[in-house]
């Protein structure tokens, strides 16, 4: 399924009366995750201005997003859909105000996925004699990354994370760099897996499983990872230098064990080829973000079971 993200504008604000079976009011700023539909403009159907709609029904706007309305409490009630949303030409051209209980999207089989959850986000403050952390993440992003570790080489990388993943990172540290930058470089990365455990809750609905092979010029990397609840790293990756600028290419393998340390991920990194260390490293790190975005999200058809046979994935 294709996914998009359209930002409504203005402030968010969300008011909502005391009754279970209210509706909401919901500004700006507010994600709503939308199937595209591959149909043209010109095949696209919707109601007037001020129709109503009821739990359940589906429309098809000019911009191709299917919009289902789906009651949250399991109340029969309509809604009504503004001109503007019906008009819409690209994902940023709305804002207005939309009243819902629950805004969901559906797969091109009709299956629903409720939007209504709240962003899956992880912050991780984590001081020791050698470093101060904070880890920031946002699973349901935009790909907005803003790093200061101290080590250039590491704020790159952490950009390609959230870009490539979409995830928004935030990322302050210091540390002591003085001596190297090894206990910096080990506790960004078991924050940064901390922020993702948290971010990921019971994990019910995810797809939890993500594999990618990202190119870098004549690098080559596969990166396949399982967010179990167990830890483990099989790391095969040969990088023919020591340093790339002052990072020391031996951090990359801690890292990432740091990482899968504390979310308890299964993750498996192998370097099918290349010769350049940094372009070895960066498509390390895209297949790494690319493997995750496609774990993290929802699968449609699992409609927020858990992916397990066990029924629960915990670190426990």
């Amino acid at each position: 399924m294709s996914v998009m993200q359209v930002a409504l504008h203005q402030s968010t604000s969300l008011q909502s009366s005391s009754s279970s079976s209210s509706t909401h009011l919901l500004h700006g700023c507010l994600a709503l995750k939308l199937a595209t539909c591959l149909r043209p403009p010109s095949a696209a159907t919707a109601p007037a201005n001020g129709s109503s709609l009821s739990d359940d029904d589906c429309i098809v706007g000019p911009y191709c997003p299917r919009f289902c309305f789906r009651s949250s409490v399991g109340v029969a009630r309509s809604h009504t859909l503004p001109a503007a949303l019906l008009q819409m030409q690209s994902p940023t051209d709305c804002s207005f105000p939309v009243q819902h209980t629950a805004i969901s999207c559906c797969a091109s089989n009709g299956a629903p996925i409720l939007m209504d959850e709240p962003a899956r986000i992880g912050e991780v403050g984590r001081k020791t004699k050698e470093t101060d952390v904070n880890v920031r993440i946002n699973l349901d992003g935009t790909g907005v990354c803003q790093s200061d570790t101290g080590i250039p080489f590491l704020d790159h990388m952490l950009d390609q994370i959230a870009s490539h993943g979409l995830f928004d990172v935030n990322v302050t540290a210091k540390g002591d760099l003085h001596i190297d930058d090894h206990h910096t470089n080990e506790d960004i990365a078991l924050a940064f897996g901390t922020a993702l455990l948290q971010a990921l809750g019971d994990r019910k609905g995810i797809s939890r499983f993500g594999d990618f092979t990202a190119p870098l010029d004549e690098a080559l990397v596969h990166v396949v990872l399982d967010l179990s609840g167990r830890p483990f790293l099989a790391y095969d990756m040969e990088i023919p230098t020591e340093r790339v600028g002052t990072y020391d290419t031996q951090l990359v393998e801690h890292f990432f064990q740091s990482l899968v340390n504390t979310s308890g991920m299964t993750l498996h990194i192998r370097k099918l080829s290349g010769k350049n260390s940094h372009h070895i490293i960066e498509a390390c790190f895209k297949a790494f973000a690319r493997a995750l975005r496609k774990a993290t999200e929802y699968d449609v058809r699992r409609r927020g079971s858990i992916p397990s046979s066990k029924g629960v994935l915990s670190r426990a």
